[in-house]
């Protein structure tokens, strides 16, 4: 009982009037929350988790949560040669996401895409750092709160049974030939972002948790994987990204209902599509959303439903 601390408690602690640079301040009642990210963010479970416990735990009082995530998307503006189209950074479009969203809190997860599947060079390093840097400057000029995000982990194994891994000297990388030590490179990434504490509202680990747990699965299944392409996880691994940014927001994770979570993606799903088609990309290969107010008004019949099991 000790150990399970509820989002109710939490917002009940910040409307005392705690520092607001507290975690849990994060997550308080009706602020807008910003996610920015690569494909992992755009497939949205972790953000679905992460409203359907604070709708579980306080339903009359929680935070806008909008997913801004696009598949394929840096920080650091580089492409591997062979893809097949220039990755869209998103410094073409958080000056529009700002604007438009002005949103109390940003939570940004870059990385992935970053080393651009090749072996670790401090020149894409740097251009890493670079874009983070962006970032914070960027968010905080807006008056916004800032929680960044590590990568998380890049699994081999399943690549590694296809054959579809590169080793180190091979002329050329892509992510559909990616290093077979992509996640040394990740690692490096994580291992930076974790040092920058001091400049911004929280920094949370997602990649260690999830190596961690794949660990741990493969003691029982040496099979074992979140990842069947090696970058994307799947709904468990979307888990144990929520289950991550849960924890470090000082809260414990609850179980949830699974009609609950269904309908929360579906809403979800609806109103990230509308955003991102709203703040505009050059994405090429993305369906366009709805328009914003016909987003809402599907979202508000998913609302109602929702109340009825909550």
């Amino acid at each position: 009982m000790l150990k399970r601390i509820t989002l109710a408690m939490s917002l009940a602690l910040v409307a005392m009037n705690l520092d607001a640079a507290e975690p849990n301040g994060l997550l308080a009642p009706h602020k807008t929350i910003l996610f920015l990210g690569d494909s992992i963010t755009h497939a949205g479970h972790y953000v679905s988790r992460l409203e359907a416990q604070l709708r579980t735990t306080n339903p009359e009082a929680i935070p806008v949560l909008i997913n801004l995530g696009l598949p394929s998307e840096t920080c650091s503006g580089l492409s591997e040669p062979d893809h097949p189209f220039p990755r869209p950074d998103v410094h073409e479009r958080i000056d529009r996401a700002l604007a438009k969203v002005k949103p109390d809190v940003v939570f940004a997860c870059y990385g992935m895409n970053d080393g651009i599947y090749y072996p670790f060079s401090d020149e894409r390093f740097a251009a890493y750092r670079k874009g983070v840097n962006g970032i914070i400057a960027k968010v905080q000029a807006s008056g916004a709160k800032l929680v960044l995000m590590t990568p998380p982990a890049f699994d081999a194994l399943p690549l590694h049974k296809k054959g579809d891994l590169r080793p180190a000297g091979a002329e050329k990388y892509a992510w559909f030939a990616i290093y077979e030590g992509y996640d040394d490179v990740l690692e490096k990434y994580a291992a930076w972002v974790m040092t920058l504490g001091d400049r911004v509202d929280l920094v949370i680990d997602l990649h260690t948790p999830v190596k961690e747990y794949v660990a741990a699965k493969r003691q029982d299944d040496a099979d074992f994987t979140m990842s069947p392409d090696g970058v994307h996880v799947n709904e468990e691994g979307h888990q144990v990204l929520a289950a991550a940014i849960i924890k470090a927001l000082g809260v414990e994770p609850i179980d949830l209902d699974p009609k609950l979570l269904g309908l929360v993606h579906a809403r979800q799903q609806i109103l990230h599509t509308s955003w991102v088609s709203r703040v505009g990309h050059k994405r090429p290969g993305v369906a366009a959303g709805l328009p914003l107010e016909e987003a809402k008004a599907k979202a508000a019949e998913f609302d109602r439903q929702i109340r009825a099991v909550e």
